[in-house]
């Protein structure tokens, strides 16, 4: 769908959408780098090689529609047909549908998933180092700015957008999810 309507757009209209995304995507560097720094190896061996942790199990994921519109505006043709085509694959195996040989198919993986730490990560890194649990309490508060509909956000305008357009999706959350609904009437 995200894919069907930037092909409706001018080079001009779809480098003006991903201009709204620049402050969104300096954050998920800044979130990339802490979890690279202090977190992929625990994660790694957590989620790739002993299928422990529940980051990467098919139920565990939630993608937002503006998710999506922010990976397919930041992947190539190539990466974005991988994906479909993994979407149409049953899946019966213990692990995400997005999850390859490679690692996640995401260019920018979901923001559930990139800011979701498993127990043994939560204790093996933040609980043993305050500082590193202060950097990330700080990304966790800064998501809400993208992500919490308590005021104009990024992920709302992106849902808006499509939605002007004539789109309509379940995973447009922020227009009807009925608990994301009530945050937005209490904030207006």
């Amino acid at each position: 769908m995200v894919r069907q309507h930037l092909a409706t757009l001018d080079a001009q209209k779809i480098q003006n959408l991903k201009a709204t995304l620049s402050e969104y995507l300096l954050f998920r560097r800044k979130v990339d780098a802490l979890l690279n720094e202090y977190f992929a190896e625990i994660c790694s061996q957590t989620c790739y090689r002993s299928r422990l942790s529940a980051c990467c199990s098919r139920e565990g994921i939630i993608t937002f529609f503006a998710d999506v519109v922010v990976n397919v505006l930041n992947s190539s043709d190539a990466e974005i047909e991988t994906m479909r085509k993994a979407l149409q694959q049953a899946n019966t195996g213990y692990k995400c549908v997005y999850l390859g040989g490679q690692g996640c198919m995401w260019r920018v993986k979901p923001i559930v998933c990139a800011m979701f730490l498993c127990e043994r990560a939560q204790h093996s890194v933040l609980q043993e180092n305050p500082a590193v649990q202060g950097q990330w309490d700080e990304l966790n508060r800064r998501r809400k700015w993208f992500t919490w509909p308590d005021r104009p956000v990024l992920f709302d305008d992106l849902e808006k957008y499509f939605m002007d357009a004539g789109y309509r999706s379940p995973l447009m959350y922020l227009h009807n999810s009925p608990g994301l609904l009530r945050v937005k009437r209490q904030h207006r």
